[in-house]
């Protein structure tokens, strides 16, 4: 009576960067449980025969906890459900797909991992910013601005951080900008490194906000930034243009 479950990205927004494989498993899911990330063009898409269970997050409260979602999924698979978890970007980047992954396994659930285009790289892109450049940055390092509250202390080695010469790509930072900055500056980052926050990108309401780790956190400020957003910092700024449209 098992059935199968499907942890789908659907990329970083709107249907143009779903993938053809992502398609074809959420046109057959019987149950799709999804968040707002992956945009409200590809959910007016999903099928109206399948059981939809929204777990997204809205206004800072949880529509359902981890723990529920992977209750849920569990129990439709075990029903013989074919179950997707649709998830924003790709599942194993900041996604917690990893902890769905391991808890479908222990409980002999079949799983297959369906992997999405990153906002990490596409939203840069699409405005221009490369992640990486031969004159900028010869690294890129993503790095979550939103770690498990329950840590008894932080995975991110800030000194490390300020001292790369490459890329800094932050998802889930809007909230946390101001220490984020200032832990850079602390340990030692030029306060006049260049950075950029983009807001719901490859939507047609993106918003960009450029200016450097000294005062980036008081432009977000003054400008409301709010999640989602994707922030680039170095050296690879420069090459943003202004220019650029979502897909």
């Amino acid at each position: 009576m098992t059935g199968r479950a499907y942890l789908v990205g659907s990329g970083p927004g709107g249907p143009g960067l779903l993938t053809m494989r992502a398609r074809e498993v959420i046109d057959g899911a019987d149950v799709i449980l999804y968040d707002q990330l992956p945009g409200e063009e590809i959910i007016a898409t999903l099928p109206e025969g399948a059981e939809l269970i929204d777990c997204g997050k809205y206004g800072g409260s949880h529509t359902l906890k981890q723990h529920e979602i992977e209750a849920l999924m569990v129990e439709r698979a075990k029903a013989g459900k074919t179950v997707v978890r649709l998830k924003g970007g790709d599942p194993f980047l900041f996604g917690r797909g990893g902890e769905e992954l391991e808890v479908l396994r222990a409980h002999g659930i079949p799983v297959e991992v369906v992997p999405g285009v990153t906002s990490a790289i596409a939203v840069p892109g699409m405005v221009g910013i490369p992640v990486t450049h031969r004159r900028y940055a010869s690294e890129v390092t993503f790095i979550t601005g939103h770690e498990d509250p329950t840590k008894p202390e932080s995975a991110l080695n800030w000194e490390v951080l300020a001292r790369l010469k490459g890329t800094l790509v932050i998802l889930m930072g809007v909230k946390n900008l101001p220490a984020i900055t200032a832990a850079l500056i602390e340990h030692g980052k030029d306060p006049g490194t260049p950075v950029a926050i983009i807001e719901r990108g490859l939507r047609p309401d993106q918003r960009v906000t450029v200016g450097t780790i000294a005062d980036i956190a008081e432009k977000a400020r003054a400008t409301g930034v709010r999640p989602p957003a994707v922030i680039v910092i170095g050296g690879v700024v420069n090459l943003y243009d202004e220019g650029s449209l979502p897909g």
